[in-house]
């Protein structure tokens, strides 16, 4: 008995080792992962955390090796806080129950298998233990989501949850993910939620990037071609998986805004290199490639930015603006034969795009001239009050030579008032009063 418990417990620590080979972002300091430990101790519990406390921990770093728990911590801690709706929360169906059906869905998931993570160890072996347990997940996952289903991408987002936890952790989390999360929206079939981050990236681009965005569009390069690869695996398909856990840990904490706001990280901080392409093949490829091949410190000042920023109220505005958008669209297509509708719906789509651009610049030059104005005031505002009080000092100080030149015309000879004179009459005063 001793020695199989023995044999299983090497089989496991061997099992997690190979899991957990990737190179972390950032060192978790031990101070740091002695609160992990505090806050983990009776995770299971539904009582609430400061959520700022949870916020600047997670921040500090977060240990490798307790990153799985940590992210079924934060689950609890958001289901106490956000309760899903009957009508969205997924059907009530345990995961063994689920492998024991059959999935339409088989052939796809088989397909992808060998391509996610190709070069992991766990995830190498042709149907070894890794690829075992991320079809059993993706089996399951199908078969409880009837309208996603199975969608290329997902087995990212699974093979990182696997990484990190049992077969069984890992279904609760990626239903977390999709359903309380919301990101099962951008695999349905419409791909409508997908097309409307897309919109939102790029008017993300267009009013904090402009020149990067310009140049974007010179060479007509839109997010779909590089971002929804991003947004579909939750950036796990390209980038270094250090860079991918520390992303899924700010996803768990704050939801789909983080997509945003490391796409738009990353962007920006390549900026000057993206601008130095300047052909369509060059720009996409730099993305493709160059772009997730970037050094520690690189990542690290990205997941510093993520951090920071906030986005959310920008990211509703935009998500409004699509939405208005489409409808001022259908009202402005009048019948017309099926074959005029994708040539009409285009035209008045780019029209309408246009518009839109054209009253935003307007918009911004106007608030920029507005700045400026009032910028301008305030420096006038400012010169003046230095000017009043600098004739102040000086009217003071020509008080008091107009003084000192009194005193000394009383005691100098009637011969030496001449030049008295003048240097009073220099210094614009009437000397009749003083030299009578």
């Amino acid at each position: 008995m001793i020695f199989c418990f023995t044999e299983a417990s090497r089989d496991e620590l061997q099992s997690r080792k190979v899991k957990m080979d990737y190179e972390e972002i950032g060192t978790c300091p031990k101070d740091v992962i002695n609160i992990w430990d505090k806050k983990l101790s009776n995770f299971r519990a539904k009582i609430k955390c400061d959520m700022e406390d949870i916020h600047a921990t997670l921040k500090d770093g977060v240990p490798k090796g307790r990153r799985g728990e940590i992210w079924q911590f934060l689950a609890v801690q958001h289901r106490v806080r956000h309760r899903l709706p009957n009508k969205q929360q997924p059907p009530d169906i345990s995961y063994k129950e689920l492998l024991k059906q059959l999935t339409a869905q088989q052939h796809a998931i088989l397909v992808d298998l060998g391509r996610t993570f190709p070069t992991h160890p766990y995830f190498s072996a042709q149907l070894g233990a890794g690829q075992l347990s991320l079809f059993n997940l993706l089996k399951a996952y199908s078969l409880l989501d009837k309208e996603v289903g199975y969608c290329q991408g997902i087995s990212f987002v699974a093979g990182v949850l696997l990484l990190h936890m049992s077969e069984e952790q890992a279904f609760e989390m990626l239903k977390f993910l999709m359903y309380d999360l919301g990101f099962r929206k951008q695999y349905r079939p419409d791909m409508m939620s997908l097309q409307i981050q897309m919109y939102q990236l790029s008017r993300l681009l267009h009013d904090y990037h402009r020149d990067l965005y310009n140049h974007l569009e010179e060479n007509e390069i839109s997010p779909s071609l590089y971002a929804a690869p991003w947004f579909l695996t939750l950036f796990a398909s390209q980038f270094p998986l250090g860079f991918v856990a520390r992303v899924f840990d700010i996803i768990f904490l704050q939801g789909t805004e983080v997509i945003f706001k490391v796409a738009l990280s990353l962007l920006s901080s390549q900026e000057e290199a993206i601008m130095m392409c300047e052909t369509f093949e060059s720009i996409v490829e730099f993305l493709k490639n160059t772009l997730p091949d970037m050094t520690k410190p690189q990542m690290e000042k990205i997941m510093t930015q993520v951090f920071e920023m906030d986005i959310s109220k920008q990211l509703h505005a935009y998500e409004v603006e699509y939405h208005v958008l489409q409808d001022e669209l259908q009202e402005n297509i009048n019948p017309c034969d099926e074959g005029e509708v994708p040539e009409k719906l285009e035209r008045a789509n780019n029209q309408l795009k246009r518009q839109n651009m054209d009253l935003l610049e307007k918009l911004q030059v106007a608030h920029a001239k507005i700045q400026t104005m009032e910028s301008h005031l305030e420096d006038a505002l400012a010169r003046e009050n230095k000017m009043k009080s600098l004739i102040q000092s000086l009217e003071k100080e020509k008080a008091f030579y107009q003084m000192t030149l009194e005193k000394f015309c009383r005691y100098l000879p009637e011969e030496a008032l001449s030049d008295c004179r003048q240097l009073l009459k220099e210094a614009n005063c009437s000397p009749s009063k003083i030299l009578k």
